[in-house]
């Protein structure tokens, strides 16, 4: 297997699937019980869902993201716009 320093880039895998289901796997672990076994395997078949539409975890990320906030994203952020400022009547100075 050759390795190259531009593998650096590849997602950390789990057998078949992502590194990031192995979450559920170690909540398992951590907690033996019903339903965590039913929440890593749920966990796990929603990564290897996404996987075979062809999203990464990132871009599935993404997706949800626009998904919860909506398409239209304004240029400028809500914190970086400029609000009226009254300082008062500037004409009455003692």
């Amino acid at each position: 297997m050759d390795i190259h320093w531009r593998d650096t880039m590849r997602p950390a895998r789990f057998f078949m699937l992502d590194a990031r289901a192995s979450i559920g796997i170690f909540i398992f672990l951590v907690h033996f019980s019903l339903w965590t076994i039913v929440v890593a395997i749920l966990f796990m078949a929603l990564f290897w869902m996404l996987e075979q539409r062809g999203l990464s975890y990132n871009a599935a990320m993404r997706r949800f993201r626009s998904w919860l906030c909506g398409d239209v994203r304004p240029a400028v952020s809500s914190k970086a716009r400029s609000r009226f400022a009254d300082f008062g009547d500037l004409t009455a100075i003692d």
